[in-house]
């Protein structure tokens, strides 16, 4: 029996029945990791540990919905004593001596973390190829990438795997792999979800946030890793909500953007006509949709080069080889430990963005290139906050091409950037963005749209998503078989 293609209301419904136990599913999530194991989604997995907590969860009522459900973690969130390497060499031998508070959120809900799952090195790039352990695959094709830097956790949700995953977001990282793989991704309003615990790449972006196979999924698991935290000081004071009520109201009435610049040629002829179909589709339910100009957008990717890599830079320089992780053997000095240690440890493409963003924080740098950046981000985020004045939601393309081939070349530092050219936005005014897959493409891959919402209004964009989803009915199973509810 298949019980992780149910869905988790028919799920939770067998377990309260003892009709299975928690091993079941734990079980059946190794079974299918272990015949998917080619797409290398996971970079640890924590089978031997998910057994004796699946075991013990039989002596326990069935107090929440997610109880007794396997979940992947992106592995640059700290798990207590389970591998946490950040896809670096670096860290390839750094168990953690603590949870990250959304770790902890997950315990409390009696998930089970069933791995550690392949990502970009410290989350820099778009296609999860810089990571040490080799790129996951995306399940659709396995010639293609995942997307990144969430790509493992994308392609263990696409692959059936498990029913839940978490990334982080520091510049489209949960809503690109998402696009790709054909699964929902969530990037909350930054603040929103605790970041004690995440690895640090660019902290003024970083945000943690669910992956799953549909929109109730989703809202399900934000619920349960939401909470204000004292741990982190950029965490927001709000009290909880649930994130499903407004899930199945109709959209009549609905005041939607659309911004030309993210229907502009940057984007592929087919991908533009997909959202347009659903632009349409929503007028014939109800909502008015208007095409908008949106002023600083196309400066976000030149504002996250800037602010992301001097971030990044300050953030990675903890790892010298002293306190934890890898370090260089018989060094002859502490300047040649210091560099022997980064010099193996880290890759490319971290260490070109350690150095460019050294030299942007330098001397009167910061004031030329950071602290400008930082300026002009203020006005963008002002820009698409006007926006909400008037309109309910911004939609648009996720991505500016469907999933391209493992084999493409990585040469060129700047395609990494401009594959999230449509993400990064939200990311700089600290939205929440939201992606969920609306059809395919004609070579059969996935193409994602993106709800983008005002600050706290996650709630609003579930509704938008979840009528849409309803709408299309995709069966969004790669490799065929039952489709989900």
């Amino acid at each position: 029996m298949k019980y992780l293609d149910k869905s988790i209301k028919e799920i939770n419904e067998l377990l309260k029945n003892k009709t299975i136990k928690p091993i079941d599913l734990v079980e059946e999530a190794f079974e299918k990791i272990e015949k998917n194991k080619d797409l290398n989604a996971y970079i640890t997995l924590n089978k031997e540990q998910a057994l004796k907590d699946a075991k013990e969860l039989e002596n326990i009522e069935v107090d929440n919905i997610l109880f007794g459900l396997p979940i992947a973690v992106k592995d640059n969130i700290v798990t207590k004593d389970l591998l946490t390497t950040c896809a670096s060499h670096i860290l390839d031998n750094f168990t953690p001596i603590y949870d990250a508070t959304v770790v902890e959120k997950l315990k409390e809900h009696h998930m089970i973390i069933i791995g550690k799952t392949n990502m970009d090195e410290f989350a820099m790039g778009s296609s999860s190829r810089t990571s040490y352990f080799g790129a996951p695959k995306n399940p659709w094709n396995k010639e293609k990438i995942a997307g990144g830097s969430s790509g493992g956790s994308a392609t263990t949700i696409a692959a059936h795997d498990v029913l839940f995953a978490l990334g982080s977001d520091t510049g489209g990282s949960i809503r690109q792999p998402a696009s790709y793989c054909g699964i929902v991704g969530m990037k909350p309003t930054y603040g929103r979800v605790s970041r004690y615990g995440l690895v640090a790449f660019a902290s003024s972006l970083d945000q943690i946030g669910p992956m799953t196979r549909n929109v109730y999924e989703n809202a399900i698991l934000l619920n349960a890793i939401v909470a204000s935290d004292e741990k982190d000081l950029t965490s927001a004071r709000k009290e909880k909500e649930d994130f499903t009520r407004l899930i199945g109201e109709q959209i009549r009435g609905m005041k939607i953007a659309v911004p030309n610049y993210f229907m502009s040629d940057i984007v592929d002829i087919n991908i533009r006509e997909k959202i347009e179909e659903i632009i349409k589709l929503l007028e014939q339910k109800g909502a008015v949709v208007d095409y908008i100009d949106v002023k600083y957008l196309e400066n976000a990717v030149t504002l996250y080069q800037i602010i992301a890599m001097g971030e990044a830079s300050s953030n990675l320089a903890r790892f010298d080889g002293i306190r934890y992780g890898h370090a260089k053997e018989n060094p002859e000095s502490i300047t040649d430990l210091y560099y022997g240690t980064r010099q193996e440890g880290f890759g490319q493409e971290v260490k070109r963005r350690i150095m460019v963003g050294s030299y942007l924080l330098s001397g009167e740098n910061a004031k030329t290139y950071y602290n400008k950046a930082l300026s002009i981000r203020d006005d963008m985020k002002k820009a698409l906050e006007k926006v909400f004045e008037k309109y309910d939601l911004i939609i648009g393309p996720t991505t500016t091409t469907t999933a391209y081939n493992l084999t493409d070349s990585m040469d060129d530092p700047r395609k990494s950037f401009m594959d999230d050219v449509l993400v990064i936005p939200v990311n700089m005014a600290g939205l929440p963005g939201l992606n969920i897959p609306v059809g395919f493409s004609k070579d059969k891959m996935p193409i994602g749209m993106q709800i983008i919402g005002n600050a706290f209004e996650e709630a609003k964009m579930y509704k938008l998503a979840s009528f849409i989803e309803k709408e299309l009915n995709l069966d969004l199973n790669p490799f065929g078989g039952e489709k989900n509810d």
